[in-house]
């Protein structure tokens, strides 16, 4: 019994050397790989690869592709890895006419900017031209250059609450009633400081307060459409709704003649 004990231990011992050169050149494998990885990231932080080859712009149309890149402090030539893409985003967020950022690597060393701009709500008609006012109550200090899109033109209007309010009211109203507004006026009176006076581009006036604007000109096509087309006038949404004509000659019936435009 002895004897075969000591035999089998013996024949165990090979076996034993063997698993243990095995471990041992595993060991020196992981231990050579992590080495050669390692060479290789030196290598590449120092070469071309590692550092911004390209910065590419997207959803830009207030702002210029060079405007971004110079805001986002981004620069070609620095390292990729230390870009700084959170601070860039965030930089970019403080310009009034972007309200999304957001910076991303391409392979295999370019950055990618994509931005979405605050809408275009209307134009604010000032001295030297016609300038954008965005979603958020902000006007952008540049004029608009060629021809305008389909929007209001406001006048009177500073950034303040009466063009933040006014702002959010024509991004409530469907598309076919803001297209007909043709030009909106800050009107404001003793007794209603947000009072406004709106010019449809079918030829009526509307004088209305922007306290209940949006409420009342969702119902405007069906106001306009029971009135002459041919009798120009004034449709006072500020109490109810009703109309009066320019022409005093014109007035039939209703109260104090005034013809009555009630909303449904």
């Amino acid at each position: 019994m002895n004897k075969q004990k000591i035999i089998s231990i013996e024949e165990r011992i090979p076996k034993l050397k063997q698993m243990r050169k095995r471990k041992a050149n595993r060991r020196l494998l992981i231990l050579l790989s992590m080495f050669f990885l390692l060479a290789l990231f030196l290598i590449y932080l120092q070469s071309s690869l590692s550092k911004v080859a390209q910065i590419h712009v997207e959803g830009n149309t207030l702002t210029t592709e060079r405007e971004i890149i110079a805001q986002s402090g981004l620069e070609v030539g620095r390292s990729i890895w230390a870009a700084g893409k959170n601070k860039a985003e965030e930089r970019l967020l403080k310009d009034e006419r972007i309200k999304e950022a957001t910076i991303s690597i391409g392979f295999p060393n370019d950055l990618k900017i994509t931005v979405v701009e605050q809408n275009e709500i209307a134009y604010a008609a000032r001295k030297g031209g016609i300038y954008p006012i965005l979603q958020n109550g902000k006007i952008v200090s540049d004029p608009i250059q060629g021809a305008p899109s389909q929007l209001p033109i406001l006048y009177n209007f500073k950034e303040g609450d009466a063009l933040n309010r006014l702002a959010k009211a024509i991004e409530m109203l469907p598309d076919e009633v803001v297209n007909i507004i043709s030009e909106v006026y800050y009107d404001p009176k003793k007794s209603d400081s947000l009072h406004i006076k709106a010019f449809m581009t079918d030829g009526f006036e509307v004088s209305a307060t922007l306290s209940t604007f949006a409420d009342k000109m969702v119902y405007y096509p069906s106001i306009s459409n029971q009135l002459d087309p041919n009798v120009r006038g004034i449709i006072n949404l500020e109490v109810g709704s009703y109309f009066e004509p320019y022409d005093p000659s014109q007035q039939q019936g209703g109260e104090e003649g005034m013809e009555e435009a009630e909303s449904p």
